[in-house]
């Protein structure tokens, strides 16, 4: 079943518009597929999804697909919706082709339509003329698409967030009946103020005046202290709410798998760290007061009723008419908006390549040229800024006409029910007040509205974490200590990163770490030595084989448990902006003396603490002393070293230290590792040369095996690398 309206999905993440999009498909032709099972078959990783991959995916679940390079003229001729490479680092779906305009799905914007020329410009990828051609992705459903079984929609869960509120029931009924008691309080002003017009000047009795002053006084005093607690209990509450979820969020975040954080950009982590404070700014702000909102609306508009029926029924109007006014306009202005963020952010970059590359522009003698292509952005800028404007000054004047209309209609009504004797002075200014308070709380729906899909999307990606199933799970039971044989069996293990087209980097591999022993793998760059690693460490699962500690399977050691075994050099490790000390003990809170010494002189970084005024408690990392490549090498083996594990891993540990360094640090590092299993990954063979078995690896196969001696003898490929060394060194 095709559906008449194109419905819309917003990406969660940056690199979420390929599975984005194909979802936006497939629910189009009666279909709903769960997103993360469509980036699962898209092959995502951290630089997004390809078009095979996406071409890759729709297949699985039963479209046809073809890619292919089309002109304008022959995408007006294809079967929509069709899915396009567009601006040459995105995906959207082109659904309508109407009069010269073009219908978009952008999973990063929404609907959005463009004239022809603006179409091209965004899709043509190199020339721009009516022969030049733009890259599409043909999709057309099989009968077995509509075989299957979708997904089913488990909808936005707005019970999890609703057990914060429950927390503090007792506050929020107190907010809640702060907020009630004040527009009480407001209700009872119009009632006064009628009472000085009418009975005070009428009759002009001073002392009655007096009187509704002071009342009007005390009440201005009982609305004030209202407001006062209201706002700490209302402080109080999204202070609490907000730490709670985060904390949650960061829990959760810190028992999802390491593959998890190879497919998001930080950029993407952040921003649903920050959907936690939209989502708390929502229930605790924009609902609250909304709720406030409408109890005025309804009670001063009962009031209004109360007053004068014809008066109730033109401000009843003109608000309906007001709300179809204002977003009569908003799908205008948002398209508006996103073309101008474009090329807004166009014009950021261009301005950071004007001064970034002021070298290389001088020295091409380029300057007319590059400035000429930053003025033609200011025009196109100044194009869409004219045209926001002319926009916002239209609804500007329609809404001001239709709410001043409305005000002057008023006004003459309730002037001219004076005149005739059908209602008193007092009464006319108590309806003006009425009307004052329902005109505020029409607007602030209308921005509730657009809160409130702000905050949807937000619960769709906090939703879509809580969702995912944990590295270690609660429920599955895992063993609580090592077998006696504590070797390490890797058999017939092969491994693919995610991402169509990829080769296996791993090849059905085969290998026996043994315990006690120092194993070093070595290769060319690119030949799966540090994947291997990775497969020790858990940071992935294995497609094919399986890895054993012993006679007990990987499958049934606890993640945790494994890693507190492991010590680990990686050659991206992390700095934290943090002491020496710390960074050293990352586990302690208290580092102990001993084992830090120990620590610090197996490593050689005696030298750098003894320079340094503070020591060890001198602050290094991002917003400390900058360190270089090999000091911070050495403090990360030092991290290793006072972990003091039954299994070491190093992955070029020394390729950043000089010679002299290295030769220290690995005679240290003899002794330490007596007893101990160790895994090393190096180019530098100097460093592998005394291992118990080095292992030869390329292109994921295991090429040779065996002692540094054995293997110089075979003269085989391990020599080759030895011998290409000494010749460069």
């Amino acid at each position: 079943m095709i559906k008449s309206k194109f419905i819309f999905y917003k990406q969660p993440d940056q690199m979420d518009c390929g599975p984005t999009c194909l979802r936006m498909v497939a629910k189009h032709y009666g279909k709903n597929f769960n997103l993360q099972r469509l980036r699962d078959i898209c092959g995502m990783n951290r630089e997004g999804v390809s078009l095979l991959g996406i071409s890759d995916a729709a297949e699985k679940i039963g479209f046809r697909s073809m890619g292919a390079k089309v002109t304008i003229s022959q995408l007006k001729e294809l079967e929509l919706p069709t899915i396009l490479h567009w601006n040459q680092n995105h995906f959207v779906i082109l659904y309508r082709i109407k009069k010269s305009i073009f219908y978009l799905a952008d999973p990063a914007k929404g609907l959005i339509a463009y004239s022809e020329k603006e179409f091209l410009q965004k899709w043509l990828s190199i020339s721009k003329d009516e022969h030049s051609k733009g890259v599409v992705l043909i999709l057309s459903p099989t009968p077995y698409f509509y075989e299957q079984e979708g997904d089913k929609n488990r909808g936005l869960d707005w019970g999890y967030l609703l057990r914060y509120i429950y927390q503090y029931k007792q506050l929020v009924i107190q907010l809640l009946v702060g907020l009630g008691v004040g527009s009480l309080l407001q209700l009872i002003v119009p009632f006064l103020t009628q009472s000085i017009v009418d009975v005070g000047i009428g009759t002009r009795n001073l002392n009655f005046i007096y009187v509704i002053l002071i009342a009007q006084t005390m009440l201005f005093l009982g609305r004030m202290s209202v407001e006062f607690i209201r706002s700490w209990i209302f402080l109080h509450i999204s202070t609490r709410i907000n730490i709670s979820i985060l904390t949650d969020f960061l829990i959760k975040l810190m028992k999802l798998p390491m593959s998890f954080f190879d497919t998001k950009m930080t950029g993407d982590i952040m921003q649903r760290m920050n959907d936690q404070k939209r989502i708390e700014s929502f229930l605790t702000g924009s609902a609250l007061s909304t709720i406030f909102s409408l109890f005025n609306l309804f009670i001063f508009t009962i009031l209004l009723a109360y007053y004068n029926l014809n008066i109730f029924f033109i401000f009843l109007a003109s608000s309906v008419l007001y709300s179809i006014w204002i977003i009569a306009f908003l799908k205008t202005r948002r398209n508006l908006d996103f073309k101008r963020f474009d090329i807004s952010s166009t014009n950021q970059s261009s301005i950071v390549q004007l001064i970034g590359g002021m070298q290389e522009i001088k020295l091409n003698n380029c300057e007319q040229q590059k400035r000429w292509e930053w003025e033609n952005l200011q025009a196109s800028l100044f194009k869409y800024s004219v045209k926001s404007l002319s926009l916002g000054q239209v609804q500007q004047a329609g809404a001001f006409f239709i709410n001043e209309g409305k005000n002057i209609l008023i006004t003459f009504i309730v002037s001219k029910a004076v005149i005739d004797g059908n209602l008193t002075l007092g009464g006319m200014m108590a309806i003006q007040y009425i009307v004052g308070q329902v005109n505020s709380p029409i607007e602030q729906l209308l921005g509730f509205i657009q809160q409130l899909q702000d905050a949807k999307i937000s619960l769709e990606r906090l939703n879509e974490i809580h969702r995912m199933e944990d590295e270690e799970p609660v429920t599955q039971n895992f063993v609580t200590e090592l077998p006696s044989d504590k070797s390490i069996l890797l058999q017939n293990l092969s491994f693919t990163y995610p991402g169509a087209g990829n080769e296996a980097v791993l090849r059905d591999i085969s290998l026996n770490i043994p315990e006690g022993k120092t194993t070093a793998i070595v290769g060319m760059s690119g030949s799966g030595k540090t994947t291997i690693l990775k497969l020790l460490l858990r940071f992935y699962l294995p497609q094919k084989g399986e890895i054993k500690v012993g006679a007990t399977s990987f499958e049934q050691i606890g993640y945790r448990y494994w890693r507190a075994k492991c010590g680990v050099v990686m050659q991206d490790g992390f700095i934290f902006s943090d002491t020496i000390a710390k960074n050293i003990a990352v586990a302690d809170e208290y580092p102990h003396p001993e084992k830090l010494k120990h620590a610090i002189k197996m490593a050689n970084i005696e030298d750098l603490i003894d320079g340094l005024p503070l020591g060890l408690g001198t602050k290094i990392g991002a917003e400390g002393n900058g360190i270089s490549q090999g000091q911070k090498q050495r403090i990360l083996i030092a991290r290793a070293v006072y972990k003091d594990p039954e299994y070491i891993f190093f992955d070029e540990a020394t390729n950043a230290l000089d010679a002299n360094n290295e030769r220290i640090i690995m005679q240290n590092l003899e002794e330490f590792f007596k007893g101990k299993t160790v895994v090393v990954v190096a180019h530098r063979l100097s460093t592998v040369k005394n291992a118990d078995n080095i292992i030869v690896i390329d292109k994921g196969v295991i090429t040779e095996q065996g002692t540094h001696g054995e293997l110089t003898t075979n003269r085989g490929e391990y020599y080759q690398l030895v011998k290409n060394q000494l010749e460069l060194n």
